[in-house]
């Protein structure tokens, strides 16, 4: 069958008509397919932010049991000056006393300045920082058990932690104990590390 050009013409305006809807077919199929990849995509989202609620709320209850936990036992530490700044006034004050209480000798002390301090028994702290301030105590002694009593005393007294680093020892007075004379026998050289925790709020209001 042979087609003329009237025949041609007809056809040409089928095949125009077919190629258009074969197009609008696959621009409608593309579209669709990026639709459905879009939707997909938006439950996948939505999926992760359930899944990140849940274990937020999962999260909230273990750190709210372990706050019921050991709260009381933080409040306790910042009682005691653990926590927080250092009690210095209330320390030297505790010092007089017992240095009193015990009718020691001359006493002389001072407190370096508080820094960060990192030991290895300590290897983590979290958030916190922890500081030490070097505490030098020099005294004149009868005898040994001066020192220890008076370390001991203000260990019971004062709930601030405290670790005697360096003590050293020198005798004055060659006689010792079999000197009959009220006098000093012996000078002692200790340094202690007073230690404290620092929270990080107040870390961050004490940055500039």
């Amino acid at each position: 069958m042979k087609l003329d050009k009237q025949d041609w013409r007809k056809l040409q305006t089928t095949l125009v008509a077919l190629v258009i809807v074969i197009m609008g077919v696959i621009a409608l199929s593309v579209l669709a397919q990026n639709y459905s990849n879009q939707q997909k995509q938006a439950m996948q989202t939505q999926q992760n932010l359930l899944n990140s609620a849940k274990q937020r709320y999962q999260s909230s209850g273990i750190e709210k049991e372990t706050i019921t936990e050991y709260l009381p036992r933080y409040q306790a530490l910042i009682n005691k000056g653990f926590v927080g700044e250092e009690r210095r006034l209330e320390w030297v004050s505790e010092l007089r006393t017992q240095h009193q209480n015990y009718k020691l000798f001359s006493i002389k002390y001072s407190i370096g300045q508080q820094t960060p301090y990192k030991p290895s028994f300590v290897p983590n702290v979290g958030g916190f920082v922890l500081n030490r301030s070097i505490m030098t105590l020099d005294l004149d002694m009868l005898h040994e058990e001066d020192i220890l009593q008076l370390t001991e005393a203000l260990s019971k007294q004062n709930d601030e932690v405290f670790i005697l680093r360096d003590c050293e020892i020198t005798r004055l007075n060659a006689g010792g104990a079999l000197s009959k004379q009220l006098i000093a026998n012996l000078h002692a050289k200790c340094e202690l590390d007073w230690l404290t925790l620092r929270e990080p709020a107040l870390i961050q209001v004490a940055t500039p």
